[in-house]
């Protein structure tokens, strides 16, 4: 697996305790494992990062060792601590926190259970310290939804493999086939092209079974006249991209092409509505105006895109305003995908997905993948 250079995590965790500083916070109980290997590398199954305005500790167990002391040495004023055998990382948690004799310590309230929090502050109050525990949200994400230039690299890298992973496959979906037999060979070809894995179970809808955004791939046979959504993504270096593409089996009906080419207008529009500092749900509406201009608007049962890097689901939203739901300002460098949708139950579906970047002139096509077949 690739890494990012010392040099960029170090930018990462100048900007988080510019963060800090702002939400005026002495230290952050980093719980997320995606946000951990964003500020150091480290990916792991397991591990707490304690990330302090003046040092930085790496909670690890035997497992993950030789992994932490390789990011140690790449990544100046990393301390790593091993959990060891019979320890637990709540008391590691608590003796280090508890040093700082502060009541300004934030926790991932996304990231840590009721249950060990509580744990951690009667562990403070035994030790003596005061559990000033304090709920953040989002302080690593929003960080993360803004890519470096290496990110970037390895997105467009990933983009690119996916899309020669479709343009591969999709010939190969025939009469006769089972969706999990299409699916089998979906994900080969992902391994064949050099990603990791893949980015989440891979999406094989044929016929009624395409009018469910989510279904999972099952015995059905592909016959001649279905819709078929085909939806997958790979994970590269740690770097998720995703794609969707609906095609037919044999000739599409005119009902069939007719959505297609309302879906496909609504990605258009979508990405054409994509500029540095607009309103991230002004970019779905711009794709749910098209189409409920055809009659599709309530057959368009989610956002019309997501954020993408080390999660295949992260910010941006690009989704409806609702309340409660903060309104996040397009960037240049964010990654998301534009992935409208059509779905008529007992009927089929329609989903057209390709991945972008935000660019100081608009937005950028990363995957390349004709939209009709």
């Amino acid at each position: 697996m690739l890494v990012a250079p010392g040099g960029n995590f170090l930018a990462r965790q100048a900007r988080l305790r510019d963060s800090l500083t702002a939400a005026a916070l002495d230290a952050l109980v980093v719980s997320s494992l995606p946000n951990i290997a964003y500020l150091t590398g480290l990916f792991a199954s397991t591990a707490v990062l304690i990330f302090a305005t003046n040092e930085v500790w790496l909670l690890v167990d035997a497992r993950y060792l030789d992994g932490a002391s390789a990011r140690q040495a790449a990544l100046e004023g990393l301390k790593v601590s091993l959990i060891g055998s019979g320890g637990s990382f709540e008391e590691s948690i608590a003796a280090v926190v508890g040093a700082y004799q502060t009541d300004r310590i934030g926790i991932e309230a996304s990231h840590m259970t009721v249950r060990a929090h509580q744990d951690l502050e009667r562990r403070m109050v035994s030790a003596g310290s005061r559990p000033g525990l304090v709920a953040t949200d989002g302080l690593v994400e929003r960080l993360r939804a803004v890519k470096d230039p290496w990110e970037l690299g390895r997105l467009r890298d990933a983009a690119g493999r996916l899309s020669d992973v479709a343009k591969c496959i999709i010939p190969k979906a025939l009469a006769g086939m089972r969706e999990r037999d299409m699916a089998g060979i979906i994900e080969a070809e992902l391994r064949r092209v050099g990603f990791d894995r893949p980015a989440f179970d891979t999406i094989v809808a044929a016929g009624s079974n395409s009018a469910v955004p989510h279904h999972r791939a099952g015995d059905r046979q592909l016959a001649a006249g279905d819709l078929v959504v085909l939806d997958f993504g790979g994970m590269l270096d740690g770097y998720a991209v995703d794609l969707s593409r609906t095609i037919t089996i044999g000739r599409a009906s005119t009902r069939a092409r007719r959505i297609l080419n309302d879906v496909v207008a609504a990605q258009q529009a979508a990405f054409d509505a994509v500029r540095p500092g607009r309103p991230a749900p002004e970019v779905d509406e711009a794709a749910r105006r098209v189409l409920e201009q055809a009659g599709l608007g309530e057959a368009f049962s989610h956002g019309t895109g997501h954020g993408l890097g080390l999660e295949v689901h992260e910010r941006p939203r690009i989704t409806r305003s609702r309340p409660g739901l903060p309104v996040e300002p397009l960037e240049a460098g964010m990654v998301f995908t534009l992935e409208p949708g059509a779905y008529v139950a007992g009927w089929g579906g329609v989903r057209i997905e390709d991945d972008v970047v935000v660019t100081p002139a608009g937005a950028e096509w990363l995957t390349d993948v004709p939209r009709l077949m």
